[in-house]
């Protein structure tokens, strides 16, 4: 299975093991919820190239593998892909990173956001001031953190309703309840 190389890949997991004799992979997500490389009908995936480019692995050109099937278990995905039938076939991608066009994702949940779509976005805190683009968000286990880099700061925004006024990704722009000196 081969189509063009979509502009919108995003990384949704890395590979961390073959699973059983078939051929089925074991993946880790990046996301708690992988509702998008459970749903997915084909997956690109990206290799290290064994030859070394002053000192470090580069990334081979990604290539596109259809998904026959793919569950949660224990924490992993385990999938199975066309043309990887066995477990030294399955071995052999192992440390591959799954990409997915972000066009492929699920429709998301009313109130509910891809963190990928929050990246870039300008988020505006008391009085209309402007604090800065979402560079990064993460979880620390009780919520979602956005990391914003303003024009003289770092600000940390937990991504929780009582902080994040408004969310409009057409206008890529995020309101908060904080103040620029915090």
């Amino acid at each position: 299975m081969t189509s063009a190389l979509p502009s919108d890949l995003v990384e949704l997991g890395l590979i961390q093991d073959a699973q059983g004799l078939r051929g089925q992979i074991k993946v880790r997500p990046f996301s708690s919820d992988p509702v998008a490389l459970l749903s997915t009908k084909s997956i690109w995936l990206s290799l290290l190239s064994p030859q070394l480019s002053r000192g470090a692995r580069i990334p081979e050109a990604p290539r596109q593998h259809a998904v026959n099937s793919a569950k949660l278990h224990s924490g992993f995905v385990v999938m199975s892909l066309e043309g990887i039938v066995d477990r030294d076939q399955a071995l052999a991608v192992k440390g591959a990173r799954l990409l997915l066009s972000r066009a492929a994702f699920p429709q998301a949940e009313s109130s509910t956001y891809y963190w990928v779509d929050l990246v870039g976005c300008e988020v505006i805190g008391h009085g209309q001031l402007p604090l800065g683009l979402v560079t990064e968000i993460t979880e620390n286990g009780a919520h979602a953190i956005m990391t914003v880099q303003g024009s003289d700061r770092i600000h940390l925004i937990p991504f929780v309703p009582e902080i994040v006024q408004d969310v409009d990704l057409t206008q890529k722009q995020i309101t908060v309840l904080w103040d620029a000196e915090w």
